[in-house]
């Protein structure tokens, strides 16, 4: 599948995740709870995984890229085109969520934007942790997402079949009823960056540092464990 097309798939990809998700959030969160905002995330991983999974591997978190860049299954070209793709794809379903919200005459708030503190202060069902439990929840949980991403995708996995998509998709929605009420769940940069810019407030961006680098370093971890757990000393590291 040539570069293009994968371009387009992770645009489309991500685009999707955010109306769905952050969409979810905005104007059903209030009906849904966390539960239905954590199922909506899943559910459209698992719609892409088997929609596009087999164009550009469906990864539409700029996290995702990194920790398969780290593990040598993609080019640097490839993943900084994908990463484009993802966060250009956020930004437009997030501007199209903002002009709906608009029309609907939404309250925008934070419009489900990452944060922490301050961030969620007054909020019914939210804790207020400091940056440094934010980032610990953000990079630990990028980093089990990535694992299982990782098994599940690799051609040396012999479960990898049908329900690839549905583990991880399953996943997401674990990780997202786990840290909702604490930093309401990025693991995923171009998902921050998105919400972030439309939030009627300067918080999410004042914090959105946060959501960018806690993931990465999450997924580069993940990458290197990875690639370390399955070379059997190949590598040069020591088990």
């Amino acid at each position: 599948m040539n570069l293009k097309n994968k371009a387009l798939a992770e645009f489309i990809g991500t685009f999707t995740l955010v109306l769905g998700g952050c969409g979810t959030a905005i104007f059903a969160g209030g009906s849904v709870g966390f539960l239905g905002v954590a199922l909506a995330f899943g559910l459209t991983i698992v719609a892409a995984a088997y929609g596009i999974g087999h164009i550009s591997g469906a990864h539409l978190n700029p996290a995702v890229s990194l920790g398969v860049l780290v593990s040598k299954r993609m080019t640097l070209t490839e993943f900084c085109v994908y990463v484009v793709s993802q966060i250009v794809g956020a930004i437009i379903a997030a501007a199209l969520l903002f002009f709906i919200a608009k029309e609907a005459g939404v309250t925008i708030g934070g419009f489900a934007s990452n944060g922490y503190g301050e961030a969620f202060a007054g909020a019914a069902g939210y804790f207020q942790i400091s940056a440094l439990g934010a980032f610990v929840v953000e990079a630990v949980l990028t980093f089990v997402f990535l694992i299982v991403i990782l098994g599940v995708t690799d051609s040396k996995n012999s479960q990898n079949g049908k329900f690839g998509g549905l583990a991880i998709g399953l996943t997401l929605v674990l990780i997202h009823l786990i840290s909702i009420p604490l930093t309401n769940t990025s693991v995923n940069p171009a998902r921050s960056i998105s919400q972030a810019i439309f939030a009627d407030n300067c918080i999410a961006l004042s914090q959105l540092w946060l959501f960018i680098v806690a993931p990465l370093l999450g997924a580069v971890f993940a990458g290197l464990f990875y690639k370390c757990l399955i070379c059997d000393g190949k590598c040069g590291c020591k088990k």
